[in-house]
């Protein structure tokens, strides 16, 4: 199982934990296994139409995806997935 990385302010919808270890062989089939298992994560790192939010960064092993196959990329069980979501601010 790989080990996803959840940040804080989405730790509210997995149960308040900091880490989940899902079962997929490509990021896609983490993050389905990951919203399958807690579905009200689903509607903050997916659009209406299913598409990973522009603002949701996801990683394998410190790797940024969007350099990789995207949710193609491929997740063995000793990776670690980490979802950084982008943060916006200033004046």
């Amino acid at each position: 199982m790989a080990k996803v990385l959840i940040p804080t302010p989405l730790r509210q919808y997995v149960d308040k934990k900091d880490s989940v270890d899902v079962t997929g062989s490509t990021v896609g089939e983490v993050l389905t296994s990951l919203t399958t298992q807690y579905p009200d994560l689903r509607k903050n790192l997916y659009t209406d139409e299913g598409k990973l939010r522009s603002f949701v960064n996801i990683y394998v092993n410190d790797e940024d995806i969007r350099y990789m196959s995207k949710d193609a990329t491929s997740v063995a069980e000793a990776d670690t997935v980490t979802i950084v979501p982008s943060i916006a601010g200033g004046f």
